[in-house]
């Protein structure tokens, strides 16, 4: 079973002053960041490392993963 990055992916944007939206159209959240002040979405099932550390790059954080 492929490791899944969701939940650790939901705590670091917390962590790092973004904040929840709303639940977006499918299997999707939608997240802002203060930072470069600008939405991103967070799909439900993250399997790989580099879609984890692509959000968190869309989030202004630095990579985790």
């Amino acid at each position: 079973m492929a490791p899944q990055f969701d939940r650790a992916l939901r705590e670091l944007p917390r962590e790092g002053g973004c904040g929840f939206i709303r639940q977006g159209k499918g299997s999707h959240e939608i997240w802002h960041s203060q930072s470069p002040k600008r939405n991103f979405a967070v799909p439900i099932h993250i399997p790989s490392k580099h879609t984890a550390n692509a959000i968190l790059r869309q989030a202004g954080l630095p990579k985790a993963f």
